[in-house]
């Protein structure tokens, strides 16, 4: 396993060529089948654990998002309609019963690490609602976003009053140091935003470009939300380390499949446009790697794919090269990374529902 994993949210990347460009010669029969991951291990299902903790989510965000104003309340209520998969409260919520079974065999959620939960998902549907505006987004999860609705102004205030009452609600959780976690999320968010208008003309730098924002834009808020819940729920440094460690691999290796969805899946399927990154002038994972055997695609990255023909043809040297399967395999290790974290905690039926998390996330489809 490469080293990719880092103890601070501030990514280092040494040798990163010599590293990543190694997944280019790699045999595909060092890889093993994602099916057998948990092969040994009790089958544990993430959503059915995670459940009862998450029972009336989408209502207590609402009752977070309480305002008089009738416009303003129904786009705040718009994403938060009880469709959404729920992925990252779900983590939030398993992390912080397996780190109190870890601590003392306490087999409940606290108020205060549910709480966590509700702002993740909050600062997370907030993020999307800003994106949209940014990358002029027209469908999200299979539906119009806020701003072809509303118009980019409005669209824009309900991201933020989302994230103020977010704001809100962390600081009822009273503690300082959950404080600092959590907005540490807010701060990478905006980083990684900028980091996305950026590219860097260096092949080697490219890629931990692409790396450190993939943690920024992602990772960062599932890392975080983990090491948060951690922190409430048992006072070892080494288990707050632990959820944090899991969270921020789990995150990149969310965003590297997401990243080639946008090549494989079906735009029906995926809830939004397919080749949208590359309409947006953004290369990812597969296009990265793709650079490798077709090197005339340097010169479209460095222009944003914005000639003319760039991204269709820059759609056909991705799927004629391994770019896909590449950051498929990238994904794994970091999968990988995460499940060997967990692993040291205690034994649990949560734990192992993370650890098949992990195999969800390299399986998934939409």
């Amino acid at each position: 396993m490469c080293h990719i994993t880092q103890r601070s949210s501030t990514f280092s990347f040494p040798k990163i060529c010599s590293v990543f460009w190694r997944f280019h010669h790699t045999s595909t029969s060092h890889w093993c089948s994602c099916s057998k991951t948990i092969s040994d291990e009790k089958y544990q299902d993430p959503f059915q654990l995670g459940r009862k903790d998450l029972k009336n989510l989408y209502e207590d965000i609402k009752k977070e998002l309480l305002v008089s104003a009738a416009e303003l309340k129904e786009m705040c209520d718009y994403y938060f309609d009880g469709k959404g998969k729920a992925f990252r409260p779900m983590i939030v919520v398993l992390m912080a019963r397996a780190c109190n079974i870890h601590h003392n065999n306490s087999k409940e959620v606290q108020a205060s690490q549910r709480s966590v939960a509700i702002i993740a998902e909050m600062i997370h549907t907030a993020s999307l609602v800003h994106d949209d505006v940014i990358d002029d987004a027209n469908s999200r999860r299979g539906k119009r976003t806020l701003n072809q609705i509303w118009g980019e102004r409005k669209a824009v205030l309900a991201g933020d009053f989302i994230l103020s009452a977010a704001s809100v609600a962390l600081a009822r959780i009273g503690n300082t140091t959950i404080i600092s976690v959590l907005t540490q999320v807010i701060e990478d968010l905006v980083r990684g935003e900028f980091l996305q208008l950026g590219s860097k003309e260096n092949e080697n730098e490219r890629f931990a470009h692409y790396l450190e924002k993939t943690f920024k834009k992602t990772a960062s808020l599932i890392a975080n939300s983990c090491k948060a819940v951690s922190i409430l729920g048992c006072p070892d440094p080494k288990v707050h380390e632990i959820a944090y460690q899991y969270g921020k691999n789990v995150g990149i290796a969310f965003q590297l499949i997401d990243d080639v969805l946008d090549f494989t899946s079906c735009a029906d399927h995926l809830g939004k446009p397919t080749a949208a990154d590359l309409k947006l002038g953004l290369a990812t994972g597969p296009v990265l790697f793709a650079c490798r055997q077709f090197p005339e695609m340097n010169a479209m990255i460095m222009r944003r794919f914005s000639k003319p023909g760039d991204v269709e043809r820059a759609w056909k040297y991705v799927l004629q090269s391994d770019g896909v399967q590449q950051t498929t395999y990238l994904a794994q290790r970091y999968c990988h990374a995460a499940t060997r974290e967990i692993r040291k905690l205690r034994p649990s039926p949560e734990r192992e529902a993370l650890v098949h998390l992990t195999e969800m996330v390299l399986m998934r489809d939409k």
